[in-house]
């Protein structure tokens, strides 16, 4: 009788890690809809992880969909962005 491979049993199976989607800056930032400079300086800050292959420069889908949910406007949140509309003075 042949002999199973430790960690071949039934209850032993071990789930695969999903295979990870890799982009390069230029589909980073276009789906981010900014330049490929924003994306670098939000790399550098750390704000975006990336990974360096050699020359290369990947990220992971994950992350920037990620950072994408990150940077979402609450409501209320601009106001300060405008000022306050007065009342138009009576013309005299």
């Amino acid at each position: 009788m042949a002999k199973k491979p430790e960690g071949s049993g039934e209850g032993s199976a071990k789930a695969l890690p999903e295979q990870i989607q890799w982009m390069s800056t230029k589909a980073a930032a276009g789906r981010m809809g900014i330049t490929t400079r924003t994306l670098y300086r939000f790399i550098d800050d750390g704000e975006l992880r990336a990974y360096r292959f050699g020359r290369v420069i990947r990220l992971q889908r994950d992350d920037v969909d990620k950072h994408i949910e990150n940077c979402l406007v609450e409501p209320g949140s601009l106001s300060h962005l405008y000022p306050d509309v007065q009342a138009p003075r009576p013309v005299r």
